[in-house]
């Protein structure tokens, strides 16, 4: 496997980065647009994803990377319960919710692998 040199370069970010649009678009174009409250929260969470992967690549240690992903991923989950109260309330139709849902679920398990990964080298190091 290649080194990463720079936070653009992985994959969950590139793909969270593609989920944060997808939201801001979804609040443009739905109801949810006009629940401020709700609306900030799940962008917030979305954009706390791709923060977190790019800080913890940031701060040039695995352990420290290791942290950051785990917020990622909590961060990953918190737009997903979101999604579901946006659901079930009515902001967002089901295609949408599907769409945004299934994008979410791709970003968590690319973080969970790098995690993963990360740990083995980690592991392996000792």
């Amino acid at each position: 496997m290649s080194t990463i040199e720079r936070f653009e370069e992985i994959r969950a970010w590139q793909d969270a980065r593609q989920l944060v649009s997808m939201i801001y678009e979804a609040c443009k174009s739905s109801p949810l647009g006009k629940d401020f409250g709700m609306r900030d929260q799940i962008q917030r969470a979305g954009v706390s994803i791709m923060a977190n992967i790019a800080e913890g690549f940031g701060r040039r240690g695995k352990r420290e990377f290791l942290q950051y992903l785990r917020m990622a991923r909590g961060s990953c989950s918190e737009v997903q319960s979101h999604l579901y109260v946006a659901h079930d309330v009515g902001l967002i139709d089901e295609e949408n919710f599907k769409h945004l849902n299934k994008q979410a679920e791709l970003v968590g398990r690319q973080i969970s692998a790098f995690t993963t990964y990360l740990n083995r080298q980690l592991k392996a190091s000792k």
